[in-house]
């Protein structure tokens, strides 16, 4: 065996993780090459869709690429979940993900047709949001959750319409039930503005919504809302208190939503879309931008992003225990 000099094996290492580092970079600095796809689980003007076309734009104009929304409604969100998680992992099909989806399904699923820790790499959390319990006023008089509590105790029966089963807004309901002590039934619509339609038409009585489709309709006086499910109040309804100050402490809840990609995406994919996505959700322009449609920005690190999912996984997890609730 031919025997090489100690410097002359140091000399060969540094040039190999020289020739390494050139050529992640090189591929850092080529990527993307072509229109990414952005897909999210729910209809235009959801939430999800309102955080994805915000972030698809500003990283377009970044990028000098195109980055398009495919919007895949369905299943809450488990159709776009199960194509993203199939999708070749070079970085261009990536999935605008949320809570229910990532946190919440692996609970409420005997088979979910993918697994989020296998199938996804976390890239980064982008914004989150609070949850506005609305009524119709035409249809209920109450003004705050005490209120609706003394309205609802008498009725026949009280709905409570959700954005899709296995949602944050779907256990909020069980969650609502079990902190006014009422028994709502939960009617399950494929998007939030099928739900809200169902409230406008009396056909439900209440609605978890997000702040985003809230608020507009909350200051034009088409529907109200009796309280806020954050920690504090929020910026878009100022006047509108949390449960928790009406003597709720138990309705506090809030969604998030993140970009994850297939699992097996190169590292330096990984680590640009990171910094990219993080540099937007924390400019003042895209604050500004998240913080008036109802979100918050946060934009995180991909240690934190995956921390986050973990945490809301056992505690979304417990709530479905509670309510012994599977989808299939």
């Amino acid at each position: 065996m031919p025997h090489f000099p100690p410097s002359a094996v140091r000399r060969s290492l540094l040039t190999l993780l020289a020739v390494a580092a050139c050529g992640s970079a090189a591929a850092q600095a080529s990527y993307p090459s072509k229109p990414v796809r952005l897909i999210v689980g729910f209809a235009a003007g959801t939430g999800p869709d309102i955080v994805a076309r915000l972030l698809g734009q500003k990283l377009s104009e970044a990028w000098g690429i195109g980055v398009v929304v495919d919007n895949k409604p369905g299943a809450g969100g488990l159709i776009a979940a199960s194509e993203a998680a199939r999708a070749a992992p070079d970085g261009y099909t990536l999935l605008l993900g949320e809570t229910g989806q990532l946190a919440i399904a692996p609970s409420s699923y005997n088979k979910l047709p993918y697994d989020v820790q296998r199938d996804f790499a976390p890239v980064s959390q982008v914004a989150s949001a609070d949850f506005v319990f609305l009524v119709n006023p035409q249809k209920v008089p109450a003004r705050n959750a005490k209120e609706f509590v003394a309205w609802a105790q008498p009725q026949k029966g009280l709905f409570m319409a959700t954005f899709g089963a296995g949602t944050p807004g779907h256990f909020g309901v069980y969650m609502l039930g079990d902190a006014l002590k009422l028994q709502p039934e939960a009617v399950h619509y494929k998007s939030t503005g099928d739900a809200l339609t169902g409230l406008f038409g009396g056909d439900v009585q209440g609605l978890f919504a997000s702040m985003g489709l809230a608020a507009p309709n909350v200051k034009a006086g088409k529907l109200r809302a009796l309280a806020t499910t954050g920690a504090a109040r929020s910026n878009s309804l100022p006047d509108v208190p949390t449960f928790k100050e009406q003597g709720y402490p138990d309705l506090e809840f809030s969604a998030w939503f993140g970009v994850v990609a297939p699992a097996k995406t190169p590292a330096d994919i990984l680590a640009k879309l990171n910094a990219d996505i993080v540099k937007v959700a924390r400019s003042p322009e895209g604050q500004t931008r998240l913080e008036d449609a109802g979100f918050r920005a946060t934009g995180s690190s991909r240690e934190e992003f995956a921390r986050s999912i973990s945490a809301d996984t056992a505690k979304w997890g417990k709530a479905v225990a509670a309510t012994g609730f599977k989808a299939d």
